[in-house]
């Protein structure tokens, strides 16, 4: 399950050491995670890393299939942790250490800045490929943080970038080595950290105004259940 440590002003959020995916128990760990991050005093910071291949895998599919009643519920938990990421007030980076997949990959599109791997894990959206489609929340986020190019081509392809080709596509701010994925991620938070908080969060909020009603329209986010 995700963690929460600090390195100075800095927090670690750690997503965890498996797939990471996101189910209700593991969506809820880290909105509590974050509230502590929020509640902490300025100078402050937050790096989002985790641990082995993956960075996460995306949501949990085999637990939608399972309670495919909750899935719209569940589905509105996750946008609303994309928008709340989105316009947090804290500088926030997404250490990519490892394979980033579907909605892993929107959460990570959602922070600030990324660092990635450069000489393995890849960065996916393989949604064409697997037949689901982006929800207009979805489809929001990703186009408001991204190039218009690479989102068109990481939306409709389900290209697999490695960390070169996604620094080439403006996907992430640095691909470096294995090694230098935490560290760098944390030196870049580092260098924000004396933002308040309140102006970064109104600054976040007016600039992505449009993905964040987006994320936060249920019905249009809603998809179509058996029997329904």
């Amino acid at each position: 399950m995700p963690s929460l440590s600090r390195h100075e002003d800095v927090f670690l959020l750690d997503l965890g050491d498996d797939e990471n995916r996101f189910n209700p128990d593991w969506v809820g760990a880290v909105n509590s995670l974050l509230d502590e991050v929020e509640a902490a005093p300025a100078p402050r910071a937050l790096v989002t890393v985790a641990q082995g291949k993956i960075w996460s895998n995306g949501l949990d599919l085999e637990w939608l299939a399972a309670n495919i009643e909750q899935a719209n519920a569940f589905l509105t938990q996750v946008h609303e942790l994309f928008a709340r990421v989105l316009t947090i007030g804290v500088p926030t980076v997404a250490a990519l250490q490892g394979h980033t997949f579907a909605a892993g990959a929107m959460l990570a599109v959602a922070h600030d800045q990324r660092v990635m791997r450069s000489d393995r894990g890849y960065f996916c959206l393989p949604e064409a490929d697997i037949n689901i489609p982006f929800s207009p929340g979805m489809s929001a986020l990703i186009m408001a943080r991204l190039p218009i190019g690479a989102a068109h081509e990481a939306m409709t392809t389900g290209r697999r970038y490695g960390g070169g080709a996604a620094l080439d596509a403006g996907i992430v701010n640095a691909a470096v080595g294995e090694d230098e994925v935490r560290s760098h991620a944390i030196a870049l938070a580092a260098a924000q950290t004396g933002k308040d908080p309140a102006t970064l969060a109104t600054i976040k909020g007016r600039m992505y105004a449009d993905a964040v009603a987006a994320l936060r329209d249920v019905q249009a986010n809603s998809i179509s259940l058996p029997g329904s």
